[in-house]
């Protein structure tokens, strides 16, 4: 796969449906950055956009991915990227599932610390290692919500996007 003939095809599938590239990833849920990105060969979109795209363009997966028009793929390898794609979609939400019981036991441990220190108990044997151990937590928590996040926001407001815009359409 070219990833630079791939976005020169998707440029052009834009361009016969008349569309900027602002209003493509307004479509699609991304940042104007991200289509510049994909049809200059820079980066290729998630799969899940992907099947956005071919389904939007009326092109198949095959096609797309080569970057150029071709007969017709047949069902069978379809569904199978298709079955791809719901893998991914699955796997990313058992991540959002994990990030948010890390993100229940820092509001807990919070909590906890507060109710330690509001008592006046935070300077006191046992009481400070667990009010220490608390905040240590929640600090961590807040690190690691800080590096996921800022890589995966974008994704997770597009994939937000698209939800609301498929609900609005029905």
């Amino acid at each position: 796969m070219d990833q630079r003939k791939t976005g020169k095809f998707l440029k052009e599938l834009r361009k016969e449906k008349n569309l900027t590239q602002e209003q493509l990833a307004e479509m699609l849920g991304v940042s104007n950055r991200s289509v510049s990105r994909w049809e200059n060969g820079v980066n290729m979109p998630d799969f899940d956009l992907v099947i956005e795209i071919v389904n939007y363009f009326d092109v198949t997966i095959e096609e797309f991915l080569d970057g150029e028009r071709k007969m017709e793929m047949d069902k069978k390898t379809e569904e199978t990227l298709l079955k791809v794609a719901d893998y991914e979609n699955n796997e990313k939400m058992k991540f959002s599932r994990r990030l948010c019981r890390i993100f229940i036991a820092a509001l807990i441990a919070f909590i906890v610390y507060m109710v330690i220190d509001i008592q006046g108990l935070s300077s006191t044997g046992v009481y400070e290692n667990i009010a220490d151990f608390s905040l240590g937590l929640v600090f961590g928590v807040l690190i690691l919500g800080t590096l996921f996040t800022s890589r995966y926001m974008g994704r997770i407001q597009a994939f937000k996007r698209r939800i609301l815009h498929r609900k609005g359409a029905e």
